[in-house]
């Protein structure tokens, strides 16, 4: 069975090295849908019964390890120097650090390795992340599937 998770966040970015409007600061409203595999729970009396994780849980462990981490934040290329000096002039500014330019489909994988170590098999129902989908737009998005985040 899979299960799918939508939730949203707005943050701030720019890719340094874009030829176009990309290369200013902007922001986005980013939508992400988290998707899980595992077998639906049957345990008699168990909350979750009739379920493979309750969409809360999904939610509270995203928004946790991910989410508000990212949320109103502006994610900056770590080579990026000339932002980075700029936002540490800010106090107390909301900046994210990242290890590759902050576009649609380096966010996505990002997303998938930080959130594929936060869903665990609790259940024992072998609870799996099997797809993230990150809306950098209405009309745009990057994902990374299971047999994709190995390559």
């Amino acid at each position: 069975m899979l299960i799918t998770r939508k939730l949203e966040f707005d943050a701030g970015h720019r890719i340094s090295t874009h030829n176009s409007q990309c290369r200013h600061l902007h922001g986005h409203r980013y939508v992400i849908e988290i998707s899980l595999s595992g077998n639906i729970i049957t345990d008699e009396g168990v909350p979750e019964q009739g379920m493979v994780m309750d969409f809360s849980e999904v939610k509270r462990i995203a928004k946790s390890v991910l989410i508000d981490h990212w949320d109103h934040a502006f994610l900056v290329y770590e080579g990026d120097t000339i932002v980075l000096e700029f936002l540490k002039t800010i106090p107390d500014h909301k900046t994210i650090v990242l290890n590759a330019q902050p576009t649609a489909e380096n966010l996505a994988k990002i997303a998938f390795e930080i959130l594929d170590q936060a869903y665990q098999d609790t259940y024992g129902n072998h609870l799996c992340l099997e797809q993230i989908r990150l809306y950098e737009t209405p009309n745009c998005w990057a994902e990374v599937l299971r047999e994709m985040a190995q390559r």
